[in-house]
């Protein structure tokens, strides 16, 4: 809450989900302090509904741009201001940013270190990149709240990949998505191979919901990870008649292990040779979860 005393005067919602921790006796003793600070309690307990409900809850006739904050990230100085400021300086109806993965633990600084390379993200523009541009998508940071409102916001039916089925609507319909790099957020990845495996399960699922709603195309960086697990269960099956298969599956842990070394190296430190088990998961996770929507979702 520190920061430019402007800060005081622009209208806060914090949306609680149902923690379990103290966020909601914080933010009630916070609004002592702060009359601009309000708490609402988010029932459906997902991401897109709590944009939603701040949106219906508290914005005014004269709010021009609404900000998104999320949890899991630790966000600069004046972040509302720069974000809004980029939002009347480009006219766009969604400004997004990019996500600079820090850990603390072994493994998250693995999963940290992975997930912003072509290995990790596929090249994804809002994964650790430096130039500013118009885009498809990105990690949402602000929206032009008129634009926000004649798409009718975000999909209460998507728990994941809300933001990309959103930015979808807002090209389709003449919008601009830009992506500034000036303004960056510390994201912390998840720190267990379960909870890893669950988020690009559902991150998986959640594109493949996106595709069959709006009837569109994988991106090739998207199709990799189904290609790599459909080969990998291929390889796996026919090996037990033909032992050659088995280098497709081989093949893949080698591109791993050989990540992991190179991680390891260039950080100088073991826990980098957990970053090609990360990756792994991702791919192998996200393309489960892809494949389980695609057949189990159309029923």
């Amino acid at each position: 809450m520190n920061g430019s005393p402007l800060l005081r005067l622009i209208p806060l919602t914090v949306a609680d989900g149902g923690s379990t921790d103290e966020t909601v006796a914080i933010v009630k003793r916070l609004m002592a302090e702060f009359p601009n600070l309000r708490l609402l309690v988010n029932e459906k307990r997902l991401q897109s509904a709590a944009i939603n409900l701040a949106a219906t809850a508290h914005a005014t006739p004269g709010t021009r741009w609404l900000i998104r904050c999320d949890a899991h990230s630790t966000y600069p100085p004046n972040f509302i201001l720069h974000v809004a400021e980029a939002l009347k300086r480009t006219c766009a109806a969604s400004v997004v940013i990019p996500m600079d993965a820090v850990g603390e633990t072994c493994f998250e600084k693995a999963n940290a270190w992975i997930v912003d390379t072509l290995l990790g993200s596929g090249g994804s523009a809002h994964r650790g990149g430096r130039k500013s541009q118009y885009v498809d998508h990105g990690h949402h940071a602000g929206f032009d709240i008129v634009w926000f409102r004649s798409v009718g916001g975000y999909d209460e039916a998507f728990s994941h990949n809300e933001d990309a089925e959103y930015d979808y609507r807002v090209c389709k319909g003449g919008g601009r998505v830009w992506l500034d790099a000036d303004i960056r957020i510390a994201y912390t990845p998840r720190g267990s191979v379960k909870a890893l495996a669950r988020q690009y399960f559902n991150y998986g699922k959640g594109r493949a919901k996106n595709l069959r709603k709006h009837k569109a195309r994988l991106k090739l960086r998207q199709a990799a990870p189904i290609l790599i697990l459909a080969l990998c269960l291929t390889g796996l099956v026919a090996g037990l008649f033909q032992w050659q298969a088995f280098i497709l599956p081989a093949g893949y842990l080698s591109v791993l292990a050989g990540a992991s070394a190179a991680i390891a190296w260039k950080h100088k430190s073991l826990c980098g040779l957990l970053s090609g088990v990360a990756a792994g998961i991702m791919h192998l996770a996200w393309a489960a979860g892809f494949t389980w929507e695609s057949v189990a979702g159309k029923r």
